[in-house]
């Protein structure tokens, strides 16, 4: 009988022992999930950071490449250089004779990109140092003579001439070159002493020019 007893006693222990037991080893599982979840919560921060790192320098590089671009864009915007124009602003009648050597205005401006060509003065001033192609077309009437030159800092780089006698129909000439420009170098027609030029709705004495290429 005393042996039955102390066996239900050892049973009944190692139940309660059990009982005990167990929910501690719960709470160690759950102390361990606790753990892993926090090492991946410490490492997607980590990788929040990573990324909002990454983001930031990618809008940095974006502006960047913006600012350069629009300021590209600026630099060639300032570096279209091109102007046309004819003579007279009311597009008919003629200039000269003159006593002497007379710098043209020309006066009906058709175009003037980048505002280099100044109708007050007829002068064209280099904004930017390159290579520059201008061209001059002069006009005159049966009876007259014309002779027009293009300057560059008052020295002559090349010339048109006509003459027709009367009743032998009108004379024209044209003469382009190219030229490089320093800035601020001065180009403009000059028309010859006691010559005439003209111009006529079919045919206009004219002066233009435009930047090939920056040096």
């Amino acid at each position: 009988m005393a042996g039955l007893l102390l066996v239900l006693l050892l049973c009944a222990g190692s139940s309660i022992a059990q009982d005990l037991f167990t929910p501690s080893m719960d709470i160690i599982a759950e102390l361990q999930k606790l753990k892993h979840m926090d090492e991946r919560i410490q490492k997607l921060e980590e990788t929040l950071t990573k990324v909002l790192s990454e983001n930031e320098a990618l809008k940095t590089s974006v502006q960047d490449s913006q600012y350069k671009l629009e300021t590209a864009q600026k630099e060639i915007e300032a570096k279209k250089v091109a102007f046309s124009a004819g003579l007279l602003a009311s597009g008919t009648g003629h200039t000269g004779p003159t006593d002497n050597l007379k710098i043209l205005e020309y006066k009906k401006v058709f175009s003037n990109v980048g505002s280099a060509y100044d109708s007050n003065t007829g002068i064209f001033t280099a904004p930017i140092k390159g290579a520059y192609y201008f061209r001059f077309y002069a006009h005159s009437h049966a009876g007259t003579t014309m002779a027009v030159s293009l300057l560059k800092n008052g020295e002559t780089q090349c010339s048109v001439f006509a003459w027709k006698p009367a009743g032998a129909g009108n004379g024209n000439g044209s003469n382009g070159v190219v030229l490089t420009l320093e800035i601020g170098d001065q180009i403009y027609t000059q028309l010859w002493k006691n010559k005439l030029v003209y111009d006529d709705p079919a045919s206009y004495t004219s002066f233009s020019g435009f930047l090939i290429f920056p040096l």
